[in-house]
């Protein structure tokens, strides 16, 4: 499956999902990231998007679609796929059942765990289910949400059999822009995703430096700094719900920053 270079995040759509996520697809988006947590994501909607989009004639195989299992501190109490009281493998199993059926499928691209879990037996009692839907090909890969701690991600990549393909973090200056876990997803093979890339970063979007080859490519500031998150092995999330915002963000493949940009934009992550 190949992975695309940017994913369309479905967080806090409430009501518009459905139409957001369609218009993503209609409009070339071949990624799609939701997660089985009523609290911020309606991934009921995403499954009724994707319907949407194949009516349209898009198919499924051609998408790449990752969910996640949300451990119980991160859920709704009064919202959630399972019960408090299951065990934490029902947990997984039942959320990862809803997530199928949510999302009208069979097979799910990327699942990932939404945050760590700090306690080590959980941790690992967690994965070893998720394991399980990668043995029985339900799954294409395993991955983490969450995780600024490099001694988390080490734990983790140590002691699983099927090692995390992915990390999705804030990327943000509070954690220094995760460089040493950049760099350990670098040397192992893991893909790093960003979200709340453009949020966060009001200070790069507004830089001199990104204004600069904004108008030199005539390109959106958001889009010059997408066009950096993928040339240093980044997968940003969009989230975007501007339609004209989708287009144009949509054209991160048309055009390549020099040498110079990039490390003249990566001075502003210091």
């Amino acid at each position: 499956m190949k992975i695309p270079n940017m994913i369309y995040g479905t967080a806090w759509k409430k009501e518009n999902t459905t139409d957001l996520v369609f218009q993503a697809l209609k409009q070339g988006f071949k990624g799609i990231d939701t997660a089985c947590q009523p609290k911020h994501y309606r991934e009921d909607l995403v499954g009724l998007g994707l319907l949407k989009a194949y009516e349209i004639g898009i198919k499924r195989e051609d998408l790449f679609i990752q969910t996640k299992f949300t451990p119980i501190d991160g859920q709704d109490r009064n919202n959630m796929p399972y019960l408090a009281s299951d065990d934490i493998e029902v947990q997984v199993e039942k959320s990862f059942e809803t997530s199928k059926k949510n999302l009208k499928t069979d097979f799910i691209d990327s699942y990932i765990l939404h945050s760590p879990i700090y306690e080590a037996n959980k941790f690992q009692r967690v994965w070893q289910k998720m394991e399980e839907f990668y043995d029985k090909k339900e799954v294409g890969y395993l991955g983490i949400s969450n995780c600024y701690e490099l001694d988390i991600l080490k734990f983790l990549f140590s002691n699983a059999k099927v090692k995390p393909s992915f990390v999705q973090n804030r990327f943000y200056s509070q954690s220094g822009y995760d460089k040493e876990i950049r760099a350990f997803c670098e040397e192992n093979n893991i893909i790093y995703q960003s979200f709340w890339s453009l949020t966060a970063n009001p200070h790069i979007l507004n830089s001199d430096i990104l204004r600069k080859i904004s108008l030199k490519y005539n390109k959106s500031e958001a889009l010059i700094f997408y066009r950096f998150l993928n040339h240093i092995k980044i997968i940003p999330l969009n989230g975007t719900t501007s339609l004209n915002h989708m287009i144009e963000d949509l054209k991160i493949s048309e055009f390549e920053l020099s040498k110079e940009e990039i490390e003249d934009i990566s001075s502003i992550l210091k």
